[in-house]
């Protein structure tokens, strides 16, 4: 699938670090035990994920990006108030086997994904998308920043160091958005289990 967010003029800003003071935590769920009320799922399969003290845990099933299987949603930050930025621990169980095996952040406007932040397998290795980067570090915290007309992908290997940029491009304007934490193409015949950590939404301040 082709997301509207890589096809509008991206380019790519690698190494570009962000200023942890810019932002102020609005919002964060750990996925310790329990998750916030205002989560909902699509397509749900409740034997294929779990949540306990050590977070959220999903399995990668078989699909596409249209057909995913457990897709946890929230409604997205309004881009016509201020700048956001959506945080979120992804740590993969299993060493992925599967061409476009993925999983991290999808965009949703009026009920379509749009764009989406992931680690995935492309041709036998371990990416950032979009950018691509490589990631081959199991856990990686993926960063995406939102404005009224734009988006910036962004990641830390196993969570430490500062934010590097893997790619910017523009948005459509504001419409009904939601952003959801997924993952898919899956093997059919194999567990591969994903963990989401310490999701977080983070308004930028202003001067």
């Amino acid at each position: 699938m082709r997301y509207v967010g890589m096809m509008l003029a991206a380019v790519a800003v690698l190494g570009t670090p962000v200023r942890a003071d810019e932002w102020e935590v609005v919002f964060e769920d750990p996925f310790a035990d329990e998750m916030d009320e205002q989560w909902t799922w699509l397509r749900e399969d409740p034997e294929a994920w779990r949540i306990g003290d050590e977070g959220l845990e999903i399995r990668l099933q078989p699909g596409f990006a249209r057909t995913v299987r457990n897709a946890l949603l929230r409604p997205a930050p309004d881009r016509s108030e201020a700048d956001w930025a959506i945080d979120v621990t992804v740590t993969k169980h299993t060493v992925p086997t599967q061409q476009w095996e993925q999983a991290g952040i999808t965009w949703y406007r009026n009920g379509e994904p749009i764009f989406k932040l992931v680690k995935e397998l492309l041709d036998g290795q371990l990416l950032i998308i979009p950018g691509r980067p490589a990631m081959e570090a199991p856990t990686v915290q993926l960063r995406l920043i939102v404005t009224r007309d734009s988006w910036t992908a962004q990641f830390r290997p196993n969570a430490e160091g500062e934010f590097q940029t893997a790619d910017q491009g523009e948005l459509p304007p504001p419409g009904e958005e939601q952003v959801s934490l997924q993952g898919y193409h899956g093997p059919p015949d194999a567990a591969h289990w994903v963990r989401f950590n310490d999701f977080r939404i983070s308004r930028r301040r202003t001067p």
